[in-house]
């Protein structure tokens, strides 16, 4: 009976089919090929802005830049009256804006377009020139030769296209520290508002 029975034929196991991985990858990077330059279109991603939108967005970000922008400012002040009135500012801890440094000169008739010029030249974004009030000058008449100065100094500042605002000219004695915080905190925000200098911008980029 055993040698009667027919022996089945063994079934050999299913051969598993080759997908070919890489060429699924290579059909599927076309894909995605397809969207990414889809997206740099902007055909299937957000619209693109109008020009209103773009306006409004540069003059934020301007504003923003310039409200934490702190200016470089320098200060030439008459070594018998602007210079000590800043001493008595820091004796008596008046607080003021710390964004400037100060030239001492023996008086304000000294400062030459020059001198204005050359700060202007080496970065800064404003210039402030400080001395005695008129009738108080330790050289009788050296205040009234800084105002003759000044309005060179200005026409100069004008012809390099820089902005009036830039420089200054004020009269501070020994005894008005107050004052010269006040001078200080409203000039640096005067330049503040101006921006940056072009010419410290051109020395930058040189």
């Amino acid at each position: 009976m055993a040698a009667e029975k027919k022996q089945r034929p063994k079934r050999e196991p299913p051969k598993k089919r080759k997908t070919g991985g890489r060429a699924a990858s290579k059909s599927a990077e076309p894909k995605t090929k397809a969207k990414a330059s889809s997206s740099k279109t902007g055909k299937p991603g957000r619209a693109a802005p109008t020009k209103g939108e773009s306006k409004v967005a540069t003059k934020t970000s301007a504003t923003s830049v310039a409200s934490d922008w702190d200016p470089r400012i320098v200060v030439f002040a008459c070594n018998w009256c602007s210079y000590a009135g800043a001493d008595t500012a820091g004796v008596s801890r008046i607080q003021h804006q710390p964004h400037f440094r100060m030239i001492r000169v023996m008086c304000s008739g000294r400062i030459q377009p020059g001198f204005v010029l050359r700060a202007f030249e080496r970065g800064a974004d404003g210039v402030l020139v400080s001395g005695c009030h008129f009738g108080d000058c330790h050289y009788v008449n050296g205040n009234e030769r800084a105002v003759e100065q000044f309005e060179k100094t200005m026409n100069v500042v004008k012809l390099l296209g820089l902005e009036e605002g830039r420089l200054r000219l004020e009269w501070i004695s020994a005894a008005e520290g107050v004052r010269f915080a006040q001078v200080i905190n409203e000039f640096t925000d005067q330049v503040r508002a101006l921006g940056p200098s072009p010419m410290a911008g051109s020395r930058q980029a040189s």
